[in-house]
């Protein structure tokens, strides 16, 4: 039996154990809080090594699209989620498939070291910390699963004079609730979604809010074309098709053109640089009526901090603040692993697929979660611990370590860098191309063509219509039978919640992807080289 060591139990956890028992592997999970959740899980005080978020905190992604593939949300649960009711969702996952007696909660992992004899067993030798008494043991293979949000980046170095600003600074990480910003003036550094909602929340309560942006952001609503969910209108395969065989120029021409139909990001002083679209866009309901209304102000990069004010590129006036946020990223870093393991590089980690690191003799590990694609995380994590479960058992091979850092090093050229971070434009690579390709691994991907003759309904329900993480459990291994009318029933589980007045007389609105005719999917397959 391989014995594999997770460690955390957020959602990258959850779906690492899973898909352990999945391929008859013995997983044990290590998660050093006392539940499940991770970044979902919200607790009024900051912890230590785990991710904080405050209380209004909302998903930016629709149930349907960032359900793991086998196990669709209750069809009650509104169409974006609460962190609670998210929690929830996790909660009911671990115990549909049994994770929770394969995690020894209130444990820390110290350090994973290499077994004396990696080169030829690939195992590592862990040592974790519960109730102050350390424990050692081997384990053939690691998933590490803490995530990306648990140490703040706090670049003060970009900002001149801030240590002579008197007001009040802080990362985004440590704010909970809008009242410390009762009657003052805020600057909100840095244009995250975590950074937006604050400003959102603090506009309510503050005498003024100014957001500082360098670059700028394009901005999306969680209600999108005919109210329904952004992701699951824009994340299509036929759109993604297109998009990707478009010229970069005119790939972004057509995104401006498209940005820019609901309001027009200039006249509001979002506009991104030309350059910028490698950066997700912001998902925020509230920031352009804000803006409208004269709550929030947009405002450049800083250029200095002064004593009570601060001074922003190419404005002559000083602006009066009390108190400074800065939505400034987090760090790369895994604490308990030594720096040859994961190479982090302009804090950075290079890891072919963002999981495997390219140099070692062995590939028994694996860091999930790591990346962040425009688009739901959760399937992309489910996703790659069915590939690293299966590349574990001894099912799916890597290519020589040549091949996957000549990938690694061509990733590295496409750099931006904003306060003092180095991001890799692959990071921002299209949800459903690294979907594919990692489903392509494990022989999950579904073949559109391979329906259209055996299950026209199917085929066009999923080229057409969104990409919902079950299209990944129709064929291959781990293929659940339910697949299919979960894609069939998809936007049934999204009105449910919503439609509950139905006028006489109404009939269903949404859309219906079967009235488009077959043979533009089999034109879409000539002319782009689609399989």
């Amino acid at each position: 039996m391989i014995r594999v060591a997770v460690v955390g139990a957020g959602v990258s956890g959850l779906a690492a154990t899973k898909c352990c028992l999945d391929e008859g592997l013995e997983p044990t999970c290590f998660e050093q809080s006392q539940d499940i959740g991770g970044l979902w899980r919200y607790t009024e005080h900051i912890e230590a090594g785990r991710p904080s978020v405050y209380p209004s905190l909302i998903s930016n992604t629709s149930k349907e699209m960032s359900a793991f593939s086998d196990f669709p949300y209750p069809e009650h649960f509104p169409v974006f989620l609460p962190n609670a009711l998210l929690l929830d969702y996790l909660r009911r996952y671990a115990e549909r498939f049994g994770l929770r007696e394969r995690i020894r909660f209130g444990t820390t992992v110290v350090s994973i070291r290499k077994h004396p004899d990696f080169a030829t067993t690939g195992q590592w030798n862990v040592v974790t910390e519960a109730g102050g008494k350390q424990t050692s043991d081997v384990f053939d293979a690691v998933m590490v699963c803490i995530g990306n949000f648990s140490e703040p980046s706090l670049p003060l170095q970009c900002f001149p004079g801030i240590e002579r600003f008197r007001g009040q600074y802080f990362h985004s990480r440590q704010y909970k609730h809008p009242d410390v910003f009762q009657g003052k003036r805020v600057l909100v550094v840095g244009m995250g979604n975590s950074g937006v909602d604050i400003a959102v929340e603090a506009s309510r309560v503050a005498a003024k809010v100014t957001i500082s942006t360098s670059r700028g952001s394009w901005l999306l609503s969680r209600v999108f074309e005919r109210g329904y969910p952004w992701d699951m209108v824009s994340i299509t395969r036929l759109k993604t098709l297109i998009k990707t065989s478009l010229p970069g120029a005119l790939s972004w021409g057509l995104t401006n053109y498209k940005m820019n139909k609901r309001f027009n990001h200039k006249n509001y002083g979002l506009q991104p640089d030309s350059s910028w679209h490698v950066r997700e866009p912001l998902l925020n309901d509230d920031l352009p009526s804000y803006i409208l209304t004269g709550r929030i102000t947009i405002k450049p990069g800083v250029k200095e901090f002064r004593d009570n004010s601060v001074l922003f590129h190419n404005c002559p006036e000083e602006e009066p603040v009390d108190i400074v946020v800065f939505s400034t990223g987090y760090m790369v870093s895994f604490p308990f692993l030594e720096e040859s393991v994961v190479k982090v590089e302009n804090k950075h980690a290079s890891l072919y697929k963002h999981v495997f690191p390219t140099h070692l003799q062995k590939p028994t590990l694996a860091v999930l979660g790591f990346l962040k694609p425009f688009g739901p995380v959760m399937p992309v994590v489910e996703m790659q611990a069915r590939w690293v479960s299966r590349v574990f058992k001894g099912l799916c091979h890597l290519p020589s370590q040549s091949v996957m850092e000549e990938e690694v090093n061509e990733n590295k050229k496409n750099q931006v860098k904003w306060f003092g971070l180095t991001y890799d434009e692959v990071l921002k690579t299209e949800w459903l191309v690294y979907l594919d390709t990692l489903a392509s691994f494990i022989g999950a991907k579904p073949s559109v063509l391979g329906l259209l003759c055996t299950d026209p309904k199917l085929a066009l329900t999923i080229f057409f219509g969104p990409c919902t993480p079950y299209q990944y459990r129709l064929g291959g291994p781990g293929s659940w039978q339910g697949a299919r009318q979960a894609i069939l029933t998809q936007w049934d589980r999204v009105i449910k919640p919503t439609r509950t007045r139905v006028p006489a007389g109404s009939s269903s609105s949404f859309p219906s992807l079967l009235v488009v005719l077959g043979f533009l999917l089999l034109l879409a397959a000539v002319i782009f080289g689609f399989k």
